[in-house]
């Protein structure tokens, strides 16, 4: 969740966004005048519904910001019948959710947010609606190799990205001179990881504890 201003000084509008690390998609969003963990219960359950969650054989993990909304008994129980494990940010870690984050920065440099604030909750649903639509279908995103978060979504990407490299080939071939390298990379991007540098430290602290139990 973040805030968006209003005009009048002191008054926020909340944004519920849903991003899915791997596609990096915005699968659900919603704009409220407050934050309320039933806004948040609504929000998981409409996504989790249009995303199908019920037909996935591994259940996805929901990671949010240590913040109370999430962790309410509400939200708890709905992840809960819906079979989706909630995972948190640790207390006063600022980056434990940086595509998030990095997504709210973008979203907020947009050059149509308005500076001086949003007018009306309409206006900022209406704002976060081409947001939305935008970041998910036009935005070609450095982090997936430059396809819309919508063709990783759908799986589009690995046809763009054969695409992509068989006509670098052809280039090379045609002007090799041009070429002191290999070309650009089009592979898509396999697995992606929440934290890459805290899962190698846990799992470096578990192996070494495993080695002391071992000698004792």
């Amino acid at each position: 969740m973040s805030y968006l201003p209003a005009v009048v000084t002191g008054r926020w509008f909340h944004l519920y966004l849903i991003l899915d690390l791997y596609s990096r998609k915005i699968v659900g969003a919603e704009v409220h005048e407050s934050d309320d963990a039933n806004h948040a219960v609504h929000l998981v359950r409409r996504t989790a519904l249009a995303e199908d969650i019920a037909a996935f054989t591994d259940k996805p993990v929901l990671h949010g910001d240590n913040g109370s909304t999430l962790k309410a008994t509400t939200v708890l129980a709905m992840l809960n019948w819906l079979g989706v494990k909630p995972s948190y940010s640790r207390p006063r870690v600022s980056d434990d959710n940086a595509y998030a984050e990095a997504l709210f920065r973008t979203a907020k440099y947009r050059p149509e947010f308005p500076l001086k604030g949003f007018a009306s909750l309409d206006e900022a649903r209406a704002w976060a609606a081409q947001f939305v639509h935008w970041y998910n279908h036009d935005h070609r995103h450095s982090g997936i190799r430059y396809v819309s978060p919508a063709q990783r979504h759908s799986g589009e990407d690995h046809v763009i990205l054969d695409a992509r490299h068989a006509l670098y080939q052809q280039a090379r071939q045609k002007n090799p001179a041009r070429w002191s390298g290999q070309t650009r990379n089009w592979t898509p991007v396999d697995a992606v990881t929440l934290n890459p540098e805290r899962d190698s430290v846990i799992k470096a602290a578990v192996a070494h504890a495993h080695i002391h139990a071992a000698a004792a």
